[in-house]
């Protein structure tokens, strides 16, 4: 092997390890930004979730006070409604205290 041709091999040699280095590096950031995306959705997901707990925890004190409201005069009708949510309440207690 004559000194040209092993430099000529070493000199490709070491400009296809750069391209190598340049792409790994290139690669390497491109997939730090996916993971930063990735969090950022994770994020956003657990605020969203937050969100619709909250707003079916709204949705339901309002059902709850729109069942208590008394309009009217309807006072029977109020108790008849009150009696029925302890008495789910009471079933919900006995079901969970059989677990």
């Amino acid at each position: 092997m004559n000194t040209t041709s092993s430099t000529e091999i070493l000199n490709t040699f070491t400009t296809r390890m750069r391209q190598m280095i340049l792409r790994f590096s290139e690669v390497k950031k491109e997939n730090e930004d996916l993971y930063a995306m990735v969090d950022e959705r994770d994020k956003e997901i657990v605020l969203l979730k937050d969100q619709l707990q909250q707003a079916q925890r709204d949705y339901n004190s309002l059902k709850t006070a729109r069942m208590l409201e008394v309009t009217d005069g309807d006072v029977e009708g109020a108790k008849k409604r009150i009696a029925g949510l302890i008495r789910e309440v009471n079933r919900c207690i006995t079901m969970m205290s059989e677990k």
